[in-house]
C-alpha cells in the first residue's frame, strides 16, 4: 500500500510564502515523476509543478518565477516553495507521484488547502 501525505498548507496574506511537503511511503520500488496539482473552487484540477527523477522540472506559466519544486529522493519527498503568493493561488494542492511497485501506478495525496487573503 502506498500513501502520499501532504503538509504545509494554511492561510497566508498576499505576497507571503508557504512551503508544502509531500512524503510517499509504503512498498515503493522507485518513483519517477513527483509533483503538485491544484484545484480551485469551481475549476478543474491543474498542473502546478513537476519534478522528474532525472531532475527536469516543469511549471505552469502562472507560477513560473514564484514557485520552486524540489525533491529528496532518499526521503521520497517532494516540496513546493511558494513565494509572492496571490489570491488566485488559493486552492487545494494535491501531491502526485508515479510510483513503481510491481508496475508503475499514479498516486494522489488527499490534498492540503492553501488560502491567500488579499
Amino acid at each position: 500500500q502506498v500513501q502520499l501525505v501532504e503538509s504545509g498548507g494554511g492561510l497566508v496574506q498576499a505576497g507571503g510564502s508557504l512551503r508544502l511537503s509531500c512524503a510517499a511511503s509504503g512498498s515503493i520500488f522507485s518513483i519517477s515523476d513527483m509533483g503538485w496539482y491544484r484545484q480551485a473552487p469551481g475549476k478543474q484540477r491543474e498542473l502546478v509543478a513537476v519534478f522528474s527523477r532525472g531532475g527536469r522540472t516543469n511549471y505552469a506559466d502562472s507560477v513560473k518565477g514564484r514557485f520552486t519544486v524540489s525533491r529528496d529522493n532518499a526521503k521520497n519527498t517532494v516540496y513546493l516553495q511558494m513565494n509572492s503568493l496571490k489570491p488566485e493561488d488559493t486552492a487545494v494542492y494535491y501531491c502526485n507521484a508515479h510510483i513503481v511497485i510491481l508496475v508503475t501506478g499514479e498516486y494522489w495525496g488527499k490534498g492540503t488547502l492553501v488560502t491567500v487573503s488579499s
